[in-house]
């Protein structure tokens, strides 16, 4: 019997089931999910699946989820005045969102993790290794129990391709809490915004809460919360570019708008980025690649984890008014 297993054509003894495929394969059924002829495979099902001449099947990484144990997810729990961001009903203290792509190794992502202090970070689906089922794992690393693991759709491209990615998700970690972004080209990795609309919508009747990749255009970001989005994020400016805040008003006009947080994702490229981003009244900002391709990552984590916060800072305190001229500190009566 003959099967493509992630792209690859491999030959099987027949009759066999999807349980007795993953034992052949070295693969513990916990830790990925199955799709067999682009449908989900429930786990529940891997026994009495039975696999037939030509089946396609994509097998991708267990990678996790669900609220950090011991993190606060109602206001029971935290100190009276604390300052927390919510989203989706659960709370977190820190406002920093990383990503776990482009470190040299997970162990410096790990590193750079804990350095930052973050309690959400990014993860993205892969098709297992079918050569080297034993490879070190991200939650080797990252335990899924101390951060909340956030599947995103990075690198898709098209809507059917998101929304198999966020369905395969859920199946390998009980998800709901994703990320959508669907881009449009490799060139600006900008979001396919139409489809996105679209996406967002199929996925929350099917249950899931998106916080969704968008531009920075106010009236598609209405248009996205008004669907179901339970985070606005806005690019600051294209993925991996460490431009910066490129249209700080748009930005500023979406927070004044949003009853969801709004938490800028890309563009992002030192701390005072991060900061900027916090002044203008975000929720939060995610970042990968500003941390992940300094030179000194875990530093930069550290970094970027104090300008998240004297941004936050910055903003509730208010900051003096812009004057055209010189206004003294220290008054001009009394002068000798």
């Amino acid at each position: 019997m003959r099967l493509t297993i992630n792209g690859e054509e491999r030959d099987f003894d027949a009759p066999m089931t999807v349980a007795e495929l993953l034992g052949r394969i070295g693969l513990d059924d916990r830790r990925v999910a199955v799709e067999r002829n682009l449908e989900i495979v429930p786990k529940s099902a891997y026994d009495g699946i039975g696999l037939g001449e030509g089946d396609k099947l994509e097998i991708v990484h267990f990678i996790g989820g669900g609220a950090p144990d011991g993190a606060p997810t109602s206001t029971d729990q935290i100190d009276a005045g604390e300052d927390l961001l919510e989203i989706a009903g659960k709370t977190y203290r820190s406002r920093l969102i990383t990503g776990t792509g482009k470190y040299d190794d997970y162990d410096v992502n790990r590193l750079a993790a804990e350095a930052a202090g973050v309690e959400i970070i990014t993860v993205a689906v892969r098709r297992v290794n079918l050569d080297d089922p034993d490879k070190p794992l991200l939650v080797d690393y990252l335990d899924p129990k101390k951060y909340t693991y956030l599947p995103n759709t990075a690198g898709c491209f098209t809507t059917d391709d998101a929304l198999r990615t966020l369905r395969l998700a859920r199946e390998a970690g009980g998800w709901d809490l994703v990320k959508l972004e669907i881009l449009a080209d490799q060139k600006t990795l900008y979001p396919q915004i139409i489809e996105t609309l679209e996406a967002t919508k199929i996925l929350t009747r099917e249950g899931f809460k998106v916080m969704v990749y968008c531009t920075d255009d106010p009236v598609m970001c209405r248009r996205l919360e008004d669907a179901g989005a339970v985070a606005i994020m806005p690019l600051g400016g294209p993925i991996g570019s460490g431009l910066g805040i490129q249209n700080p008003v748009n930005i500023r006009i979406i927070v004044e708008q949003s009853s969801v947080p709004v938490i800028v994702d890309a563009g992002v490229g030192t701390a005072s980025d991060a900061t900027i981003a916090m002044e203008l009244g975000c929720d939060g900002v995610l970042m990968n690649t500003a941390i992940a391709e300094a030179k000194d990552p875990v530093r930069m984590a550290r970094a970027m984890k104090h300008a998240v916060e004297a941004g936050r800072d910055a903003y509730l305190a208010g900051r003096m008014p812009k004057k055209k001229f010189a206004d003294p500190s220290s008054p001009l009566a009394g002068l000798i």
